[in-house]
């Protein structure tokens, strides 16, 4: 596949991104850089007063930065109220593109003689697309993707390579799923009888919103009964296990290794940092922020920052700590026996 990388004047992007220029508007560039790695013919941010240190020294062909900063910058100027938010409309302008004779369907697919196809889909290398799929317009499946059957995948979404989905799951528009992705997986759902365990069918599906992103290696359940739902907007990063019947509200965002189990419900604008792992049945409200690392046993029912669980410290510290930790329990009951004596005398 042919990538052609865009060549634009600072004049085009600086309309495109709403940005006060200061410059020459005809200078041409071809991609973003750091401050201190941007050559002539690259773009760089500033979005933190702490890189003022790298901007004097900057051969970039311009800096996107706030207008506080446009005096102190050496060279053009690009002006924004938020220039990391400009920075990512910039790299999505100047990213490769695909080469039109990147369209069609690979010899080596396999597709079914049902599956409805947009206008301009792709499907990669010994790629699947079982029976009753459909197809979008623009929508690019990766090599050794397999999409299977009822599928539905909506129009400028792409698959990288070796994603996989069960039958019936629902993609919604432009979203992106990274290689190695499972979405539509069954659920974690056996009863025991005292002596084994016996499997539950999953009877539910997966349906993800327009502009969702998937990480590698992630994994999405299948509800049991009900679907798991995944908002419009959300974005997952890698090796995030999802459960069956989990529910995440519009625009979230969750990091590296987040953990939810079965039927929990996560609200809109909520941010899961590392490592994040929420029991099962919970709900948490829109606008709650998880650092990372911690466990959520518990509903959070308001919005705001939350946070368990301790920092790394040093060895011998930390074993003090814990051994005093498993005696609060007892300190808690000495203490409320002093509060009480002392209140009687």
């Amino acid at each position: 596949m042919k990538h052609d990388s865009p060549c634009l004047t600072l004049a085009d992007v600086a309309e495109h991104l709403g940005a006060t220029l200061t410059g020459n508007g005809e200078r041409r560039v071809r991609g973003v850089a750091t401050l201190k790695d941007a050559g002539p013919d690259q773009v760089a941010f500033m979005s933190n007063r702490a890189y003022l240190r790298d901007l004097a020294g900057t051969r970039a062909a311009a800096v996107l930065l706030h207008p506080q900063y446009v005096a102190e910058c050496p060279v053009d100027s690009l002006a924004l109220d938020n220039p990391y938010l400009g920075y990512a409309d910039l790299s999505l302008l100047l990213a490769p593109q695909l080469a039109n004779n990147a369209l069609g369907i690979h010899s080596s697919a396999v597709v079914a003689e049902d599956v409805l196809l947009g206008e301009d889909v792709c499907i990669g290398a010994n790629a699947v697309v079982e029976r009753g799929a459909e197809l979008g317009d623009g929508v690019v499946i990766g090599p050794g993707c397999v999409v299977g059957a009822d599928c539905k995948v909506g129009a400028g979404s792409r698959l990288h390579a070796n994603a996989t989905l069960y039958h019936g799951v629902i993609v919604g528009e432009r979203a992106i799923l990274h290689s190695g992705c499972v979405i539509g997986g069954d659920g974690f759902g056996f009863a025991h009888d005292g002596a084994r365990w016996h499997k539950i069918a999953q009877l539910g599906g997966v349906v993800l919103g327009d502009d969702v992103e998937v990480g590698s290696c992630s994994s999405i359940d299948r509800g049991a009964l009900d679907d798991t739902v995944i908002g419009n907007d959300v974005k997952i990063d890698s090796q995030v296990q999802i459960a069956h019947n989990v529910q995440i509200g519009d625009h979230s965002a969750l990091a590296g290794c987040v953990g939810i189990a079965g039927s929990t419900k996560v609200g809109r604008h909520c941010m899961l940092g590392g490592g994040v792992g929420l029991s099962g049945h919970l709900t948490i409200a829109d606008g709650v922020q998880v650092t990372g690392m911690s466990l959520v046993t518990n509903s959070i029912l308001e919005p705001g920052v939350y946070s368990s669980g301790t920092g790394a410290m040093n060895n011998a510290q930390w074993r003090r700590n814990a051994v005093r930790f498993k005696q609060l329990d007892d300190m808690a009951r000495r203490l409320k026996r002093l509060e009480k004596e002392v209140h009687n005398t």
